[in-house]
């Protein structure tokens, strides 16, 4: 037995083994885990509407979870590793949920639709619900048969944060750090203007050419989480449009004596480098990220026949009676259960006219319950494929959005329906597909925490469905408030992903794209993943302002000095404390933030103190302050 080699493909202990049976689905791990919930939703809501993506909150949740639970130890409160863990996986929901929303509903607004706060709330609701029962079957192959493939890296280290507060002081001060940190330095930009946040200049010989930095904590934050590489890709693809395409566009139509196509008023020649990124290089934009989008659902057909086949195979066991598991870790939501939501859901669209979009024929409803349930099924099953592999910050759930609309516009177009009722429709589809696909990313990374803590998978799955129902309502009235204080499509809330999604539906349902600019933009795309560079990061990049993404690879960067200097052993607890640190940036400025839109609603926008005190060098103060923050989180982290 001694020279019997190890199962490398045989699946871990639990940390809580399949036989015991602890606390776990409790009042204080609902209470605690729908509070989480709300507070990174409205965070990750407002900094999804300003730089166009969302970050993961498993791991802040976890860490706030393990520390409010230590500190009710004092009033007698005992809790355990798996209400810890059921807490974090409802209050995780939120981030995912508000990643679909902020994607698509904002073009709403920019249409003048102007959404009740129930209707937004219901197209999330649905998008939720209908993301987590499609990938509740997905588990087996997914999570426990796919376990050495796919790592699942936000659940894998949530696990380890949990299993590393058993036995001794759970380390939250980083991220608490970060919260401070990061509120303090959103207060001082947005309450009292104190210098300016986006520094700007051009670059001698070349006209028009432009390049900037968002100098926010939040934006550092992302790039730390998202790494060197991913950060280098985004404004590699962002400094190719502003420092590259801008000029040769003003160089080639600058001295054109009439507007060129969409735009039909103004000449290039009398456009600023914002005007001509809004009017032209949004929609090569598009086109490349519409291309990645198309790219990744190619390589995921794999999966999708796999899982659909392993699902199938599980179907017919249960038939034939020969389904015996038993075991607590095991025990999923029943398929029939999963069934009857899937089938309540489509049933739903088609019965209530007004629901999802604006059809009154019964024809109509039925064309788009078909379209929500087909495109949810194959973006389910890719989101919670690819998150396993990098995780769901780097989700292309915005890539999978592009093709539903694609793919419902041009049978809308088809149908006929091109209208205003046809464009909002259409969008709707979008909406529910994009926060189905959003939140199965993140229900499978909570599966894999579960399944390396030894939860009980039901009852996980019933807490995302929780996590849903009470983070929808939060995020939904977030998005509401922000648009009445600051207006989708501005300055300061761009909206970029949503803005993009209007456009690929006006594009094909009222003919008003450029489609040679779509196709200059999915050529791009193509070159890049020639050369193995991940193209939608690349995409994502082209699309979005250069200052957006320069904070973004500053943060990279600082991810990959403070990785150098790592020893060779450093465990991923080590790592994850960065992360804690980043996520910190992040919740204290997204919070503000949210804090700030409020109080333009419902008193006034702050005038502040202005950075006159600065005179000419404000952007000079603004750009050390962010070097600050970048030392900070270097040395921080560095020296833990």
């Amino acid at each position: 037995m001694a020279d019997t080699p190890p199962n490398n493909n045989a699946a871990p202990e639990p940390i809580v083994g399949a036989q015991e049976n602890i606390a776990e689905f409790t009042i204080k791990s609902l209470i605690a885990g729908i509070f989480f919930g709300v507070l990174f939703g409205a965070a990750n809501t407002y900094l999804g509407l300003k730089a166009g993506l969302t970050v993961s909150t498993s791991i802040p949740v976890a860490v706030m979870t393990v520390t409010v639970f230590r500190a009710l130890r004092m009033f007698g409160s005992r809790s355990t590793i798996l209400e810890s863990n059921m807490s974090q996986t409802i209050g995780s929901a939120s981030s995912s949920l508000a990643s679909g929303v902020i994607f698509t509903i904002p073009a709403l607004f920019l249409w003048r639709a102007d959404p009740s706060l129930l209707r937004i709330s219901l197209l999330a609701l649905l998008g939720g619900v209908l993301g987590i029962a499609i990938m509740i079957p997905l588990r087996k192959f997914l999570i426990v048969r796919e376990h050495h493939n796919l790592p699942y890296p936000e659940g894998t280290a949530c696990a380890e944060v949990l299993n590393a507060s058993e036995g001794k002081k759970a380390k939250a001060g980083p991220l608490f750090a970060g919260l401070g940190i990061g509120a303090l330095y959103k207060f001082c930009l947005g309450f009292l203007h104190l210098w300016n946040e986006t520094p700007k200049t051009g670059i001698v010989g070349l006209p028009k050419a432009q390049i900037g930095i968002e100098a926010t904590p939040a934006l550092l934050g992302v790039g730390f989480i998202l790494g060197p590489r991913i950060g280098a890709v985004m404004v590699a693809g962002a400094a190719i449009s502003w420092v590259i395409i801008i000029p040769i566009l003003n160089y080639i139509w600058g001295d054109l004596t009439s507007p060129v196509f969409p735009e039909t008023v103004k000449l290039v020649s009398e456009m600023t480098t914002s005007e001509i990124w809004t009017r032209y290089i949004r929609y090569l934009g598009a086109g490349a990220v519409a291309m990645a989008g198309i790219i990744t659902i190619i390589r995921s057909v794999p999966t999708m026949v796999e899982s659909f086949k392993l699902g199938v195979q599980e179907i017919a066991a249960r038939r034939n009676g020969q389904a015996g598991e038993s075991l607590r870790t095991q025990r999923d939501l029943s398929m029939k259960t999963v069934g009857i939501i899937v089938g309540l859901i489509g049933l739903a669209v088609v019965a209530v006219p007004g629901l999802v979009g604006g059809f009154e024929s019964i024809i109509g409803r039925i064309v788009v319950a078909i379209a929500i349930i087909v495109f949810a099924f194959f973006f389910v099953t890719v989101s919670s494929r690819i998150v396993g592999l990098i995780g769901v910050s780097s989700n292309p759930t915005s890539g999978m959005t592009i093709v539903t609309l694609l793919g419902t516009s041009f049978v809308f177009y088809a149908m006929g329906w091109t209208d205003m009722i046809g464009q909002i429709t259409a969008l709707s589809v979008g909406t529910v597909v994009c926060v189905a696909a959003s939140i199965a990313g993140d229900t499978s990374q909570d599966l894999k925490t579960g399944f390396l803590v030894g939860a009980t998978p039901y009852k996980q799955q019933i807490g995302e469905f929780i996590g849903a129902m009470t983070s929808t309502w939060a995020v939904a009235y977030a998005v509401s408030v922000l648009h009445h204080a600051y207006g989708f499509g501005s300055t300061h809330l761009p909206a970029p992903q949503a803005t993009l999604m209007k456009t690929v539906i006006e594009g094909v349902l009222a003919a008003e794209i450029p489609w040679t600019l779509v196709g200059i933009g999915a050529a791009f795309a193509l070159v890049v993943e020639a050369f193995k560079i991940p193209s939608l990061p690349f995409a994502v990049g082209l699309y979005l302002p250069v200052s957006t993404m320069t904070p973004i690879f500053a943060g990279g960067l600082v991810r990959w000095l403070v990785d150098k200097r790592l020893p060779k052993g450093a465990t991923n607890p080590d790592r994850d404390r960065g992360v804690l640190y980043a996520s910190g940036f992040i919740g204290g400025e997204g919070l503000i933030g949210v804090g700030l839109a409020a109080w333009t609603y419902f008193v006034a926008k702050p005038g502040g103190i202005g950075d006159a005190w600065a005179g000419p060098f404000s952007s000079v103060i603004s750009l050390l302050l962010f070097v600050g923050l970048a030392w900070v989180l270097w040395r921080r982290r560095a020296a833990m």
